[in-house]
């Protein structure tokens, strides 16, 4: 029984139920220090732990494959991953085959029941066709064609993927670009699967294409009609208000937009589908109208010119709040969805994304200023440990290997110059994506970064694969060992066990370069 105080000690486990906590509302002992019942954790985590235990939150997102049959769904997903799985053994895409593979599957099984069961609601024999705009490296396009699907996929850049799928699958490099030359008339659904920039058309393309034809997206990068997505509605999460406008969107344009929570292994994995319209086809022009004068009234919200404008966070939505717009501009975009080459343009200034996808991962920074920062910021998580005497004692006394402080990338960064943190920054991850490139000497963890023991990686479910990248014969010892040269302690493994060179003279050539030069 627990007495009137109560002694805590780092090795013994409590449970934490009210009853307990209600009895560690008096005084209490840790380390030979007693602490009133006032301290934090008398006077609010009771209350706190009570008011939690009894909350009843409901999750933003809607559960799991709400809108189709889980028994069917099941049953199809284990058939059709048996027969693609060979896809990942061939994948030649830089991309995880795992991930990319079984997450196209799970999409395609996902479309096949809706598909499914909307043939049997409106009493169809004939399957749908669709076009997958941004359809990446095709792979969703295969499986659906292969299914008995009529469609096609289109995309601003081929992959080397395409060759593999054979003539039966239809795939087209071309830039979508939002104007009357892209309407699919006859054609029943439009399909965006993580289709970047057009996500928000795809509902307006729809709708424009045709009265029976329907979309189904599953947003993940967030973009509005002309650029990035900005945020308006602090009081949500990012992601959550973008799929609110996105629905917006469908609403707009005249659809009756649902919601769904795919099993995919993303964190992104929300779809929105509109198989239905609010309106009769007799008030297609009325709602047309709508949709041009909601686009129009996006751009003007997120334009700052003049004092006749405003900045995006003004705007609530499709409804101007406090928001002065100016009308004669909206007019005279209205007026400027004029004939083209192509046909009518829908909005000017809209960019698809460029053909020839730059490189901006760090990969491309000179290899002698990413030296000097990785200097930097090991220099600092090393020398962190001189400032708290009492955690680099017990190292001292535990192990003489110098493993340093973990800083969040904040610190970090308020140590960098401001020249480098600007060139940093004109790269996709900045800091942190530099980092993890030089995954040899950091581990960047929850926002802060580490110093890499070298001792304690141990290949586990998840990063096996990884773990055996690294280690590959192909590469061991075909690179200096950082830890070797710049650490103070040297390198915590043994030349024996540490998979880098311990001196030039351990150095081996690549074999995957003795393959470019004596190709086989």
């Amino acid at each position: 029984m627990m007495k009137e105080n109560i002694r805590l000690r780092s090795a013994t486990f409590i449970k934490f139920d009210l009853h307990t906590l209600k009895m560690m509302n008096e005084n209490w002992v840790a380390d030979g220090i007693v602490y009133p019942k006032t301290t934090w954790l008398g006077s609010e985590l009771l209350s706190k732990l009570a008011k939690w235990s009894t909350e009843k939150k409901q999750s933003e997102f809607k559960s799991t494959l709400s809108l189709i049959s889980v028994a069917k769904y099941s049953r199809v997903y284990q058939e059709l991953k048996e027969k693609y799985k060979e896809m990942v053994k061939v994948w030649p895409e830089v991309t995880d085959p795992e991930k990319f593979v079984y997450e196209d599957v799970a999409i395609a099984t996902y479309l096949l029941i809706l598909w499914e069961e909307e043939r049997a609601e409106k009493g169809l024999s004939k399957k749908q066709s669709f076009v997958d705009l941004g359809c990446g490296n095709g792979l969703l396009v295969h499986i659906l064609s292969n299914e008995g699907y009529p469609g096609r996929g289109i995309d601003v850049r081929r992959r080397k993927i395409w060759d593999m799928y054979g003539p039966q699958t239809h795939l087209e490099e071309c830039a979508i670009r939002p104007d009357d030359s892209y309407l699919f008339s006859n054609v029943d659904w439009l399909i965006g699967n993580h289709s970047d920039e057009l996500t928000p058309w795809i509902p307006v393309i729809a709708a424009r294409s045709s009265y029976s034809c329907c979309f189904f997206v599953l947003p993940c990068c967030f973009f509005d009609f002309h650029g990035k997505y900005n945020r308006r509605q602090s009081q949500k999460t990012q992601y959550r208000e973008y799929l609110d406008f996105v629905t917006q969107v469908g609403l707009e344009c005249g659809f009756t937009v649902e919601e769904d929570c795919l099993r995919i292994p993303s964190t992104k994995r929300v779809c929105l589908i509109g198989k239905s319209r609010t309106y009769p086809p007799m008030q297609e022009d009325r709602i047309n109208k709508q949709r041009t004068q909601y686009i129009n009234n996006r751009q003007s919200c997120t334009e700052v010119t003049s004092d006749k404008t405003v900045r995006s966070n003004q705007c609530d939505n499709h409804h101007v709040v406090n928001c002065v717009i100016d009308q004669a501009a909206v007019l005279e975009r209205a007026a400027n969805e004029t004939k083209t080459d192509g046909g009518r343009v829908w909005l000017s200034g809209f960019q698809p994304r460029e053909k020839v996808e730059q490189v901006r991962n760090c990969a491309a920074l000179p290899r002698d200023f990413v030296d000097v920062v990785v200097l930097t910021v090991a220099s600092l998580l090393l020398n962190a440990t001189q400032e708290k005497p009492w955690g680099h004692t017990l190292d001292v006394r535990l192990n003489t290997w110098n493993k340093g402080e973990s800083l969040s990338l904040r610190e970090v960064a308020e140590h960098l110059d401001k020249e480098t943190l600007k060139r940093l920054k004109n790269e996709y991850g900045g800091l942190q994506t530099l980092l993890r490139n030089n995954h040899q000497v950091f581990e960047v963890l929850n926002g802060r970064v580490h110093i890499r023991d070298w001792r304690e990686e141990k290949p586990s479910k998840r990063t096996k694969s990884e773990v055996k990248r690294r280690f590959s014969a192909e590469a061991f010892k075909t690179r200096l060992c950082w830890f070797f040269i710049h650490h103070p302690d040297g390198c915590s493994l043994t030349s024996e066990s540490c998979p880098y060179a311990h001196g030039t003279e351990e150095l081996r050539q690549s074999q995957i370069m003795k393959k470019k030069k004596h190709p086989q």
